[in-house]
């Protein structure tokens, strides 16, 4: 069997100053671009959610690198100091656990400070969970909304679903093991028979994607209580058929402009209604 070439040498150009937010792997330690490795093997200091998670991945290219912690809980603390650095030229590099930094993860305060500072940031592009369950669920990709981690408890999480029910997009969520199969159940009372995928620890060795609809996901004993990172994918909201008792408002606008066959035609065109039912409509309007 033919050796595995190795990899390419790391670019050792110095990088220009400013902040960096390079996506890291979500499983599989291969899946991180060259670039990330360029980026993180000269940065004066990593900003990381959680520096032993990112210590091994510096590990496994042989990265030796300055490591601080930057999560919700130390971002207060934290954000100032590297504020300052970055005013006198320095290159951050932000990352998370896994994924594309700020998908909710930490960052955004620092993000949007360093850049009404003037300072330069950069994006280094690479693995996000919530693109590649889209990428792989089988429903539309062209409208897509990403809505990050539905609330906790059962009556919030169905407000948060009520007002995303009329959203004519693909959702994108993550949600937390525990709680997969009480959320599935929430979407399914809220959204209606809608088909959906569950990806779960994408990239992984025990990878699992589900599609089905959200009622059938919601009774699945697999998905009951799941291990690993969850992204639930939903398909849009069907459309629904126009009616002609839904046309007569525009029946009625249409013939404050035109004749009762003219805006017969112009609402069929809107609507995909028969035209000869519209005009039987129209005239009953234009006699009342």
């Amino acid at each position: 069997m033919a050796s595995r070439p190795p990899p390419p040498a790391l670019n050792d150009a110095p990088l220009a100053p400013g902040l960096y937010l390079v996506a890291t792997p979500i499983g599989n330690l291969r899946d991180i671009t060259l670039r990330a490795l360029d980026v993180l093997a000269g940065a004066d200091l990593i900003l990381a959610e959680d520096t032993r998670v990112t210590a091994k991945l510096l590990s496994a290219y042989k990265i030796n690198a300055r490591l601080e912690r930057y999560d919700e809980h130390a971002a207060a603390r934290a954000r100032p100091k590297a504020l300052a650095a970055l005013a006198e030229g320095a290159r951050l590099a932000l990352v998370s656990d896994a994924g594309t930094p700020l998908v909710s993860d930490p960052g955004y305060r620092l993000v949007i400070e360093a850049a009404a500072a003037g300072v330069a940031v950069f994006p280094i592009p690479g693995p996000s969970a919530a693109l590649a369950a889209l990428s792989t669920a089988g429903l539309p990709t062209d409208r897509f909304l990403f809505v990050g981690f539905p609330p906790p408890k059962s009556a919030a999480r169905r407000a948060f679903f009520e007002g995303l029910r009329g959203v004519d997009a693909t959702l994108v969520l993550f949600e937390g093991a525990s709680r997969l199969g009480a959320s599935l159940a929430d979407m399914a009372a809220v959204l209606g028979p809608r088909p959906a995928t569950v990806a779960r620890e994408l990239t992984k060795l025990h990878e699992t994607v589900l599609r089905s609809d959200l009622a059938s996901l919601a009774a699945e004993p697999a998905l009951a209580a799941p291990k690993g990172e969850v992204v639930v994918v939903v398909g849009p909201p069907a459309e629904t058929p126009a009616r002609l008792e839904d046309a007569e408002a525009a029946l009625a606008d249409a013939l404050g402009r035109l004749s009762p066959a003219d805006a017969a035609r112009e609402v069929a065109s809107a609507t995909g209604l028969p035209r000869r039912d519209l005009y039987r409509q129209a005239l009953a309007l234009k006699g009342r």
